[in-house]
């Protein structure tokens, strides 16, 4: 159990209301008390990379970067999981994306060479990570060899390869002067996108029913919402850059697919939520209004857009209202939307920062001060405002924990995933306080 409260330095100003009591009416009348933001410190994360030496060829050497994945408390020591390993492309190249948005704030000019470097070493180590048939393996054991087999880590199109193709395209404006370098980069973009075209390419759009909620049939493993909102993140970027009318096709189709997994309404349960996978919605990764927003900004939709406000709009302030949950099962009977199974916990920086990423995003193209509102609500979790009311971020090392396990005990490990993620909330914070 933990005791110790979350420090004053850590809060949202008192007179905003905790998680627990937040009305779902109350949107628009959150008080317009500022976020008072602690320093953004890269400390944990620094400690988290490190460079490894890989013998690509019998004449080349490579230095890769990497990030470990699990780091222990209390003395925060490295550990590895037995059928995975200890690094993988998923923290990887959300680090990179991480810190490309970091290098946006002028706070980020002291350091900017170092983690330029830093994201030019995770780079080499996405590339060195791409299999033979163009997708992406995940993990890699100590010896540096790569793990090809065990489910989380083939190479195949799942989270790891869309979120390697999202890294890899963040850091392209910071490898400008090493043209081999960015080179190999867009091959390996477009290897990777080449076989999303053919494995995602537009199809028969049909449904199949899971506790009599209808679930489109036509996203990433047929009902994968979550990771059909991390190829649209993923893909915009390529698009725009070079209006690939391929990727356009199924950025499209995508699109369709998420607003077709929403369910509900601004009066009718479950008020607009977004569905994650068959007849569930989990907090983890749930990209699927950010990547809307996105989608609709960029190929001028406003009915992406609109869809994705519902769910701000509307299923935000219930999840406040109602408790935080880690995941939330519906079943429709007679005609009506209702909650079949609720889990409360674990509770994870991966579940807030995607909703801090639409409720910013929201605010950028709306101007409404009420989504800056509840983007810094949701942001107080970091900071004790939620169900234990235990700080997850310290300034003074840098480190979050990695989750909230009861209503009375944290997970006071501090890895990779909570890191980035934790990371990403603050910078994304910051840079609605620079604009």
């Amino acid at each position: 159990m933990i005791k110790n409260k979350a420090s004053s330095i850590f809060f949202l100003l008192s007179s905003l209301m905790p998680i627990s009591s937040y009305a779902a009416a109350s949107l628009t009348e959150l008080a317009q008390v500022p976020l008072v933001l602690p320093s953004i410190n890269l400390s944990h994360f620094n400690h988290l990379y490190t460079e490894i030496q890989v013998q690509q060829s019998p004449l080349e050497v490579k230095t890769l970067g990497i990030v470990h994945i699990y780091s222990e408390a209390p003395d925060y020591r490295f550990a590895i999981e037995p059928a995975e390993g200890y690094t993988c492309v998923d923290d990887v190249a959300r680090a990179m994306v991480m810190l490309t948005e970091y290098l946006r704030l002028p706070e980020s000019d002291t350091s900017s060479e170092q983690h330029i470097e830093q994201i030019k070493k995770m780079t080499e180590f996405v590339l060195y990570m791409q299999n033979e048939n163009g997708y992406f393996n995940n993990f890699i054991w100590h010896d540096h060899s790569i793990n090809t087999e065990y489910r989380t880590t083939v190479a195949e199109m799942n989270w790891w390869t869309f979120r390697a193709i999202w890294g890899l395209s963040s850091a392209l404006p910071y490898l400008e002067g090493n043209r081999a370098l960015v080179a190999r980069v867009n091959q390996a973009i477009n290897n990777a996108v080449d076989n999303i075209k053919v494995d995602l390419a537009p199809k028969k759009e049909a449904f199949n029913v899971f506790e009599g909620v209808l679930v489109p049939n036509w996203l990433p493993n047929d009902y994968a919402a979550d990771q059909a909102a991390l190829a649209i993140i993923s893909l915009l970027p390529l698009y725009q850059a070079n209006h690939d009318e391929e990727v356009l096709a199924i950025l499209h189709a995508q699109a369709r697919g998420l607003m077709a997994m929403q369910k509900g309404d601004a009066d009718n349960y479950p008020y607009g939520m977004f569905l994650s996978w068959k007849n569930q919605w989990h907090s983890w990764g749930n990209n699927q209004a950010y990547a809307l927003l996105l989608a609709g900004q960029a190929l001028n939709k406003q009915e992406y857009i609109d869809s994705a406000l519902i769910e701000i709009n509307h299923f935000y302030p219930h999840l406040l209202s109602s408790g935080f949950a880690e995941g939330i099962w519906i079943e429709k009977v007679q005609g009506e939307y209702h909650q079949s199974a609720k889990n409360a916990f674990p509770q994870i920086a991966y579940g807030i920062r995607p909703m801090v990423y639409a409720t910013a995003k929201a605010y950028e193209i709306t101007q409404d001060k009420k989504y800056l509102r509840l983007a810094h609500k949701l942001t107080g979790w970091f900071f004790g405002d939620n169900d234990t009311k235990v700080a997850m971020y310290h300034p003074e090392n840098g480190r979050f924990y990695d989750a909230l396990i009861s209503v009375d005990k944290v997970n006071q490990n501090s890895g990779a995933e909570s890191t980035i993620e934790g990371l990403m909330v603050l910078i994304k914070n910051k840079q609605l306080q620079e604009k």
